[in-house]
């Protein structure tokens, strides 16, 4: 039987060493930091409405420059869908409530035309890790660019076809650019074999029957080397 004065695993009643333990000291110093940080946050606010601009959060120098946007905005996403959300979670824009959300900069909009121009807006492309400008683009991925829509465009025009017409028609288009490819291919062929047999009878009328093309004579060689001569018949006339 336990000790009246103890608990069942034979330590004092009034010990708290299981307890999780805290660095006071830690965390004040990460308080002292984060009213820092709010402080000077609230000064650049005060400062920038001065000013007449408007502000934002500044750079760490890790931003990426801003490029265009590959998928298309869906606002039609939960029309007709219902959704829960906890009361008081939103005051305001601030906070996730009904409408659209931005995880980055947990703010929520009742229309569509505010959600589409806080997407593209500098606030919202610096806390998704953007600098707001844009690189310039040379030619060569200009060229890669419209190539790749093209390409899109051409995928979305196969996905469309429905009717055994229009696929039949599709069909027969890529085997005739399939066909004119081959003939391409093939017309390249024979015109550098042309050209290197054009370049090799040149150099035979330049320097005469005797020159040396490379793999020409190399038979000749070969039994020229074994003590061969010839081939003659056995047979007899």
């Amino acid at each position: 039987m336990a000790d009246k004065k103890g608990s069942a695993y034979g330590t004092p009643v009034t010990d708290t060493s299981f307890r999780r333990s805290y660095d006071l000291d830690e965390y004040a110093k990460k308080a002292r930091e984060r009213e820092a940080g709010e402080r000077e946050e609230a000064k650049a606010r005060y400062e920038a409405k001065l000013a007449g601009k408007k502000y934002y959060k500044p750079m760490t120098g890790d931003e990426t420059h801003t490029r265009a946007r590959r998928d298309v905005i869906d606002l039609e996403a939960n029309v007709g869908k219902t959704t829960l959300v906890p009361a008081g979670a939103g005051q305001g824009k601030r906070g996730r409530g009904a409408g659209f959300y931005c995880a980055a900069c947990d703010l929520t909009f009742k229309d569509n035309m505010q959600w589409v121009e806080h997407v593209n807006s500098m606030q919202h492309l610096r806390n998704i890790g953007e600098t707001g400008e844009v690189k310039k683009a040379t030619a060569e991925e200009v060229h890669r660019r419209i190539d790749e829509v093209w390409e899109r465009l051409q995928e979305q025009k196969k996905a469309s076809t429905t009717t055994l017409k229009e696929r039949l028609e599709l069909r027969e288009e890529e085997a005739t650019k399939e066909r004119e490819a081959r003939r391409l291919k093939r017309q390249e062929e024979l015109m550098k074999k042309k050209t290197e047999r054009e370049a090799a009878e040149k150099i035979k009328v330049e320097y005469g029957d005797d020159v040396r093309i490379d793999g020409e004579h190399d038979e000749d060689d070969m039994m020229a080397a074994m003590g061969i001569t010839g081939f003659g018949t056995s047979k007899k006339k």
